[in-house]
């Protein structure tokens, strides 16, 4: 049931999108919203889905079902003090040696294992062992604080999306074009995997397949909170959806511009794995709630009607890449030196580096910033989740 009463928010869904660094925005969203409420005040949202870093924040969230207070400051206390080497191994003997094997394997043709990424996170994976309790999930499921918990993988071998859930009774898988749902118990393979940005990070095997980060290829990132049941969404993005400027027409001249550099080409690869499906789906449902609207009120809540969604989206009011631009020399000096040549510690890269730097003063300005959003905006969230 609702913590919040019987039947009022019972399927009200909280959707986490991808984002690397970026999802430290989400926390602070999280952190503004846990200071609207009680100290005492469960988790409010039956339904979690989380993809790549969203999905860690969104486990998080769940294993601390019972209490929103804590799961905020658990969260705060990894992400506030975050250190890249926490992901990935960013010292010379790593870093060398990773590139090595890298380039002997998929340049040189050398044999032994293949090694398709270019960095090591077993870090990461050393930090969720010690810090998720996976088995509060079925705690909290038994205990009705959740419906049920999502994480997105994507599936090389069948290149399809992969919705692995974890909930309270038995809600029937699907199946879709080129996206399926799982029911199975969530653990730390399901996190690494959804998180795993590929060439980045290397696959993870599971279930007899290897899987990716969950944003590739994501077709409709809204589908699996409708699927669990959710009639009302909150969505905690990580892009700044503010008005475009308008495009700056140049005068004529005899030079042309410089040609994109690989980390303006792998920041612009990165937006299109992480938001642009996500701004697309959202587009969609919004036609599709308009089209509802036009239906005979016998269907609107029938099996054969048109469901409309409530959908309310937090977003970055400040572009994430001007924040990385200005904290760009807190990466550590070897992997500063490797990013050196792909042009991502330059102003140029800085959409690339926005979603790899996990360094304290960067997630720590996203994590105000999302506070900041959420409170600016608390009547409206007040309203939404009926606190």
């Amino acid at each position: 049931m609702s913590p919040f009463g019987a039947g009022i928010n019972d399927n009200l869904a909280l959707i986490l999108s991808g984002g690397g660094s970026r999802a430290a925005y989400q926390v602070g969203v999280l952190a503004g919203l846990s200071e609207l409420t009680p100290h005492s005040t469960p988790n409010p949202f039956p339904i979690i889905c989380g993809t790549s870093a969203g999905a860690i924040n969104a486990l998080a969230l769940a294993t601390h079902a019972g209490n929103l207070h804590q799961a905020v400051e658990s969260m705060l206390e990894v992400w506030g003090g975050f250190r890249s080497h926490q992901v990935m191994r960013t010292d010379w003997p790593g870093l060398l040696a990773q590139a090595w094997r890298w380039s002997r394997t998929n340049l040189l043709g050398g044999g032994g294992e293949r090694i398709t990424a270019l960095l090591d996170n077993r870090p990461l994976r050393e930090l969720l062992a010690a810090r998720m309790r996976f088995g509060c999930i079925e705690e909290a499921l038994q205990a009705e604080q959740l419906r049920a918990v999502s994480v997105c993988a994507f599936d090389y071998n069948s290149s399809r999306s992969v919705y692995f859930y974890q909930s309270r009774g038995r809600i029937a898988p699907w199946r879709r074009h080129r996206r399926v749902g799982v029911q199975t118990r969530l653990g730390l393979d399901h996190l690494m995997a959804s998180a795993a940005i590929p060439l980045l990070f290397p696959p993870v095997l599971l279930n007899r397949s290897w899987y990716g980060d969950g944003a590739v290829r994501q077709q409709s990132p809204l589908s699996p909170a409708l699927h669990l049941g959710a009639n009302r969404v909150l969505v905690i993005g990580v892009n700044h959806r503010g008005t475009e400027p308008a495009g700056h027409q140049p005068g004529p001249t005899l030079k042309a511009p410089a040609p994109p550099s690989l980390a303006q080409l792998g920041g612009h690869l990165l937006h299109s794995t992480f938001i642009d499906n996500l701004e697309t789906d959202l587009e969609q449902l919004e036609r599709m709630n308009h089209l509802a609207s036009y239906q005979p009120l016998a269907m609107r809540n029938s099996d054969s009607g048109i469901r409309h969604v409530d959908v309310l989206v937090m977003s970055p009011s400040e572009p994430l890449d001007v924040i990385a631009a200005r904290h760009r020399s807190d990466l550590p000096a070897g992997l500063r030196l490797f990013l050196r040549g792909s042009g991502a510690t330059r102003s140029s890269g800085s959409d690339l580096l926005s979603y790899m730097l996990f360094e304290q003063r960067y997630c720590s300005e996203l994590i105000a910033l999302g506070r900041r959003d959420a409170l600016a905006r608390a009547q409206e969230l007040r309203r939404f989740l009926a606190l």
